[in-house]
């Protein structure tokens, strides 16, 4: 079972230049909003895989999870099941420039917590949806267009024409 991880302590591996290391670690994932709609994991946590290396003047990671995402679908707001693949990489070298400044490394620490979040966030689709086919919600009433795909309503008519349900023919 892997270890509940928050925030990691890099320099306890005592890894030379070259030298890396991959660790199994159980990472808590705050509930975010999305699109204005609120997202969590099933379980709140996640079980990763971080891999460290050491480069010759810094660090590089490497952060691998999936995860079940629970929230509305954009489409019906039933609750939508979207299992993500994340694979997220940072690199810290220090003296190389804003690009190769990590985040979420700081004088020995690595918030790996904020990291699966931000990281998760990032691979998640532009929609989140509760099936490929989810055919939404009626644009008139609200009826969910999965459970009455045969739901109708009677076209209005044409506004340009409304001048003649005035005239009175005998």
């Amino acid at each position: 079972m892997a270890q509940r991880t928050d925030i990691f302590n890099v320099g306890k591996l005592g890894l030379s230049s070259g030298e890396g290391r991959s660790l199994d670690v159980e990472v808590a994932v705050d509930p975010f909003e999305f699109g204005g709609q609120r997202y969590e994991l099933r379980d709140g946590a996640v079980d990763a895989r971080l891999d460290i290396s050491h480069t010759v003047s810094g660090y590089a990671f490497r952060l691998r999870f999936d995860a079940g995402l629970e929230g509305p679908c954009v489409r019906c707001l039933e609750i939508a099941d979207q299992g993500v693949d994340v694979d997220a990489r940072e690199i810290d070298q220090p003296g190389g420039g804003e690009d190769l400044d990590s985040p979420y490394y700081d004088e020995g620490w690595l918030d790996v917590r904020s990291w699966a979040r931000d990281a998760l966030a990032l691979a998640l689709p532009t929609s989140i949806v509760c099936r490929e086919d989810c055919a939404g919600l009626c644009s008139v009433c609200g009826e969910n267009l999965n459970r009455a795909p045969d739901h109708e309503h009677e076209a209005e008519p044409d506004p340009r024409w409304a001048a003649l349900r005035e005239l009175k023919l005998d």
